[in-house]
């Protein structure tokens, strides 16, 4: 097999990049997006030729219109395909805390986003979708231990 041939027959994985931004309670950060029936955390796909942190700096400027420096990998989780989704990649960073202030400049683009609101665990839970919360809550328990921690499907492996 020539090296062309096998490297056009590697596996091709979607890549997203979501930020867990906290306030001052502990609560983070959720957005609620026009084209979808659920809410997300911050974040979105992974261009091609760009990191996942690039990407998450770029979606937090798209989407909340604020500049920032990520925090930690929290989250490395791989998910199955589904529907018509390909396997994919999906890396949370941590935002960190934003003040009352920083998040009064939160400025969406109405095109994108309806609304954004800080959300408590159980907030959280009702709003996302189950793979998501799943997610959500193990990027917290890494971020109180401070590692990293590796998802299948939103679910701790090992």
């Amino acid at each position: 097999m020539e090296r062309a041939e096998y490297l056009a027959g590697l596996a091709r994985k979607r890549v997203g990049a979501g930020v867990l931004f906290f306030d001052a309670a502990g609560r983070i950060l959720l957005v609620e997006p026009t084209y979808k029936d659920h809410w997300e955390i911050p974040g979105g796909a992974v261009e091609a030729d760009e990191s996942p942190g690039a990407g998450a700096v770029r979606e937090i400027e798209e989407e909340l219109g604020l500049g920032f420096t990520p925090g930690p990998m929290l989250v490395v989780d791989w998910v199955a395909a589904r529907g018509d989704k390909s396997e994919g990649l999906m890396f949370v960073f941590d935002g960190g805390t934003l003040s009352a202030e920083r998040a009064a400049t939160i400025a969406l683009p109405a095109d994108e986003l309806r609304s954004w609101a800080w959300c408590d665990q159980e907030a959280a839970a009702r709003r996302l979708p189950d793979l998501l919360a799943r997610r959500v809550s193990a990027a917290r328990r890494a971020r109180e231990a401070g590692v990293t921690a590796y998802l299948e499907n939103g679910s701790p492996v090992g």
